[in-house]
């Protein structure tokens, strides 16, 4: 269900007409499917966006935080959180914009409350953690996994140059510090890459992914949805390397042996 705090139809909405054209597109194939599970549904949603263009820092823009709609240009997390928006839209028989809207809105912000920069959930754990409080998802990390994951994020404000809102706004950085602490604190879960194999068939078609790193200071360097293929995990995800929305030709666990710096996974399962 919509959370208290997004009940409201947002005001602030970044979204061209093409986005809406888009949005409409999905809903049309979606709809009429709409009493299958909500992680098969999320699956369909990220299958109607298959081929378009990978684009980084969408969500960047000038002024104050607003909620940014945006199928033109995904990059890999902005491509699951409009997948899971659609799915839960569809799933709960409100296939509209404002509809959308308002799950995007739970799905991205802290409390799904805009409330500046930092209430976007910047690191993926949090994000994780955060939707798992709101009851849209549900963490099997330690369920399939069972291996204790070393919590360690500080890269938001230890390179604030990296990011335009962080160098433009020098006291939003001690705020992300302080959430990075708190983020630190936690007792977190992931499947290491190297069981994936073993594991896969605990995996399931709609799960969400979040790829962790060995990179410091980051917890998650990439996400997608899982989807089965003749019996086997790949991985379906707006691709910096391709460009574009993709399933990969090899499985999950072939994806993540050839990148030195994934060590493994952490899985949450759509509600």
């Amino acid at each position: 269900m919509i959370s208290p705090f997004c009940e409201k139809k947002q005001q602030n909405v970044v979204c061209e007409k093409q986005d809406r054209i888009i949005l409409a597109n999905s809903f049309s194939q979606l709809v009429p499917q709409k009493n299958l599970s909500i992680a098969k549904l999320v699956a369909l949603a990220g299958k109607s966006l298959l081929s378009k263009p990978y684009v980084a820092h969408t969500l960047e823009k000038e002024g104050k935080e607003q909620l940014v709609i945006n199928f033109r240009e995904l990059d890999c997390t902005t491509f699951v959180e409009n997948s899971l928006a659609i799915a839960r839209s569809v799933k709960y028989n409100d296939a509209s914009f404002d509809s959308f809207s308002r799950q995007l809105c739970q799905i991205r912000y802290r409390n799904a409350v805009i409330n500046g920069y930092t209430s976007r959930l910047h690191y993926f754990s949090d994000w994780i953690v955060e939707n798992e409080k709101k009851g849209l998802v549900e963490n099997v990390s330690e369920e399939i996994g069972g291996t204790e994951y070393p919590l360690s994020v500080g890269f938001m404000s230890t390179h604030p140059e990296s990011y335009r809102q962080l160098k433009q706004n020098p006291d939003f950085v001690s705020i992300m510090a302080e959430k990075e602490k708190e983020i630190n604190r936690r007792k977190m879960f992931f499947l290491p890459k190297n069981q994936v194999e073993e594991k896969e068939h605990l995996l399931h078609e709609g799960d969400i992914i979040g790829i962790t790193t060995s990179i410091k200071g980051l917890d998650i360097s990439h996400v997608g949805i899982l989807m089965r293929k003749k019996g086997h995990i790949h991985l379906m995800h707006a691709s910096s390397a391709i460009h574009k929305v993709v399933i990969s030709e090899e499985t999950l666990y072939t994806y993540l042996q050839k990148s030195k710096r994934a060590t493994g996974i952490m899985i949450v399962r759509p509600l």
